[in-house]
């Protein structure tokens, strides 16, 4: 394959990566979505995360088993504690590394 071929799909595979995420900002970044979608959309980082997270931290690994005493969730449960009374992205991050750390240290 010669290199203009390489350019051209690095260019489409750029190009189909960002025109999804482009067009809905330009067809909506004019109009005003109604309250409801709005305040829906802003669960979605929050939905993303937990889905992500959850499964190391209640499962061990293949095959998935239940497992509630794993240090990962032991920690997990003051550090979101502590995120939900703060709301500090930083400190919740610190208090998150200590307590993995005394789990970890003394379980």
């Amino acid at each position: 394959m010669s290199s203009g071929k390489y350019l051209l799909l690095v260019l489409a595979m750029g190009a189909v990566t960002y025109l999804p995420r482009m067009l809905p900002l330009v067809v909506l970044s004019r109009q005003r979505l109604p309250l409801w979608l709005s305040e829906w959309l802003e669960l979605i980082p929050a939905a993303i995360l937990s889905a992500m997270i959850a499964p190391s931290l209640f499962a061990h690994s293949n095959p998935r088993v239940l497992a509630l005493g794993k240090p990962e969730l032991l920690a997990a449960v003051p550090t979101l504690l502590f995120a939900l009374k703060t709301r500090s992205l930083a400190a919740t991050v610190l208090v998150g590394m200590a307590c993995y750390w005394l789990v970890r240290t003394f379980l």
